[in-house]
């Protein structure tokens, strides 16, 4: 039976968002010693053998991340749906810690902060967000260790999640005359039409993101009957 995929953008941005939020996985002890409050824990997700902790701080850097996003106070939306992120990228951190890798290089940690610092206003305005939830600056090394820790997360999507995908032929064709031709004729009337060929590797990569996200959504999903997440009581509101 030939691979059905499910060509929804909007879930592969979902999980893309997933992804590049990492940085927070395996970070509470780091971030606990970067924080100038005292932290409340507010779940725990264990395995059975480990346990990840999440705090009201990690909530709290993770809408840091976020250009726009109130920090002070933070909106309750915003806070659980930082949870809920935290979630499931705690579940993804303790898969990690049982395949040990190579630390990243400084170059790919000083490039990974420079991609985050592009979608802030500036630096000034990013680093201001920093000290609200800890940070002295993008230089901190509290910081630059969780950005460590991001890659290492990332790498390990990538090899577990990205790197034995393969589109067909047939998958190419179907998806260039079953979406990418309508919807080019939708919104460009008139102009030529690019070729297969021309168009392959974007195809290619929208095939395998698309798969990537039905993968990780697999995962998490037998993950979450696998793992306990208990909520904390908290003086701190999150409804």
């Amino acid at each position: 039976m030939r691979m059905q995929v499910q060509y929804n953008r909007s879930a592969v941005r979902r999980v893309k968002t997933v992804i590049a939020a990492a940085s927070l996985i395996l970070a509470a002890s780091l971030a606990a010693y970067a924080q100038k409050v005292v932290d409340k824990t507010v779940a725990t997700v264990s395995d059975g053998i480990r346990t990840e902790l999440i705090t009201y701080s990690d909530l709290r850097w993770q809408l840091a991340l976020q250009p726009g996003v109130p920090l002070s106070p933070p909106r309750s939306v915003d806070l659980n749906t930082a949870l809920n992120l935290l979630i499931n990228q705690r579940i993804f951190a303790l898969e990690a810690e049982r395949i040990p890798r190579a630390q990243p290089s400084e170059e790919a940690v000083a490039a990974e902060i420079k991609r985050i610092l592009a979608i802030f206003p500036s630096m000034a305005e990013f680093e201001r967000r920093l000290k609200e939830v800890g940070f002295d600056s993008v230089k901190d090394d509290n910081f630059e260790r969780l950005i460590a820790k991001r890659i290492a997360i990332e790498n390990y999507l990538d090899f577990r999640f990205r790197s034995f995908i393969v589109n067909s032929p047939e998958e190419e064709v179907r998806y260039y005359n079953e979406i990418f031709v309508p919807e080019f004729r939708r919104r460009y009337p008139g102009v030529v039409m690019p070729s297969l060929d021309e168009k392959r590797a974007e195809i290619d990569q929208i095939l395998t993101e698309s798969k990537v996200a039905e993968n990780i959504e697999a995962y998490l999903d037998d993950a979450k009957r696998r793992v306990e997440v208990v909520m904390l009581k908290s003086d701190q509101p999150l409804q």
